[in-house]
């Protein structure tokens, strides 16, 4: 749970040196951690995965259980309860913050240099000692059973959540994440620790630094935090899966004037060498924002829709090209019509030169924004890691881009852009719209 002092807040907006080299260090205890040097400001950020620690990995019943222990790490550890450790954070204005994705488990830590060895001291006690007390326990599940409550009524969660289930009926992905009430209450103490030592581990962890720390002194400082980590994780027993073929639509009715629509195809793996040929054609269809066909041809054109896009979503064991319209009720059919129109010509047809060009353009020119922080380049360290990038990987990366030709979007565009095929879920109640898969 994120708590960060103003005063850090202030701190994080000097730039960091985002041209340092990228430096891959090993621990004496064996941990492996890439870093980029930034000693002339006096801040640390460090980003911490753990494969096989997401929310996939909960067990059928205990739904919500890597997200529930993502609120209860830094409520307390060790020798101290919750209010004590929440006190030492704020008093050095050390942020530490926990997430659980699908895949992964992550971990954030910002510090001032000065405070780095109270912060990893304190990062490693809530990796291996978390206290899990009943008050601070039954404080945050009731904020996870509010939230439930919560999105059970709001009409783009209600649409996330259906969309998954469609499109992953047999697998952990299609199950909700932060869980369900059910499975919320049925989590206890003993399913706590025992997430924290078994998907907790040295073998599954890795790690970034970015900032004001020398390789030998970060080695070890991450022995002290994580050397006390079970060794090994225990393996996942899950397997790779796909999308169903043939398409279909869902409507869930619920009296609102405008209408929530999630849909999506099957994807493409990150590591596939079609990746930077289909995040291209991406940009061109969806993800490009007020210049992306859809956005032109649902919403500037025809006044169809309020917002309309795309977006690629590479899973470590399945991949999902992912998209969203809102509209009013009484035009729903229609924009649904030209999304499918929008797809089919794209596929048939491919992209211009001047498509091309721009998009060129833009994501390799845009690609500094997001190294403007010492937090953000940690994350991109991260990523690059998870998918097996290589440690030269932003050296490479506009060659990547800039070799994709227009026969290479084309291609991957008929490769993925199958229009029988998209799953998509309605959460209003739209006008015009045969379905004999609907919920109420």
């Amino acid at each position: 749970m994120l708590r960060i002092a103003a005063a850090f807040c202030v701190l994080l907006l000097a730039l960091p040196a985002a041209a340092a080299p990228i430096q891959k260090l090993q621990t004496p205890g064996g941990l492996e951690a890439w870093l980029v040097g930034e000693p002339s400001i006096p801040i640390l950020a460090l980003e911490l995965a753990f494969r096989g620690g997401g929310s996939a990995s909960d067990p059928a019943g205990r739904e919500g259980l890597a997200n529930l222990v993502s609120g209860l790490l830094d409520e307390g550890a060790g020798e101290m309860k919750a209010l004590a450790f929440q006190k030492r954070l704020e008093e050095l204005a050390i942020s530490l913050n926990f997430d659980s994705g699908k895949d992964t488990f992550r971990v954030s830590l910002r510090t001032l240099s000065k405070h780095r060895d109270e912060a990893f001291r304190m990062l490693g006690l809530a990796l291996t000692a978390a206290r899990f007390d009943t008050e601070p326990l039954e404080r945050v599940r009731n904020q996870v059973l509010a939230g439930i409550e919560r999105r059970a009524e709001d009409p783009d969660s209600i649409a996330g959540r259906t969309w998954f289930a469609k499109a992953f009926p047999d697998h952990p992905y299609g199950r909700p994440g932060s869980g369900t009430k059910e499975s919320v209450k049925a989590i206890d103490r003993e399913g706590l620790k025992d997430f924290v030592s078994t998907r907790l581990a040295r073998d599954n962890v890795l790690v970034a630094a970015v900032g004001d720390i020398a390789p030998k002194e970060l080695a070890r400082l991450l022995d002290l935090a994580l050397g006390d980590l079970p060794k090994r994780a225990t393996a996942l027993e899950l397997r790779p899966t796909k999308l169903p073929s043939g398409g279909s639509l869902t409507v869930v009715r619920k009296a609102i004037p405008q209408s929530v629509v999630s849909f999506g195809l099957p994807g493409i793996m990150r590591q596939d060498p079609d990746w930077y040929a289909a995040y291209v054609m991406n940009y061109v269809l969806g993800g490009g924002g007020f210049t992306s066909r859809l956005y032109q041809e649902v919403r500037e054109k025809r006044g169809l829709a309020y917002s309309v896009y795309t977006y690629l979503y590479p899973y470590q064991y399945a991949a999902a090209y992912l998209g969203g319209v809102a509209t009013a009720n009484a035009r729903v059919a229609d924009s649904l019509a030209l999304v499918r129109s929008e797809l089919d010509r794209l596929a048939g047809q491919g992209i211009s030169d001047q498509e091309l060009a721009d998009a060129k353009t833009f994501l390799n020119g845009s690609f500094p924004l997001r190294l403007d922080s010492n937090s953000k380049i940690a994350g991109i360290l991260i990523s690059m890691q998870l998918y097996r990038l290589g440690i030269d990987y932003l050296e490479k990366r506009s060659g990547y881009i800039a070799a994709v030709s227009a026969g290479d979007v084309r291609r991957v565009a008929k490769r993925l852009l199958r229009s029988d095929d998209l799953i998509v879920v309605v959460v209003g109640d739209p006008a015009g719209l045969e379905t004999g898969d609907s919920a109420d």
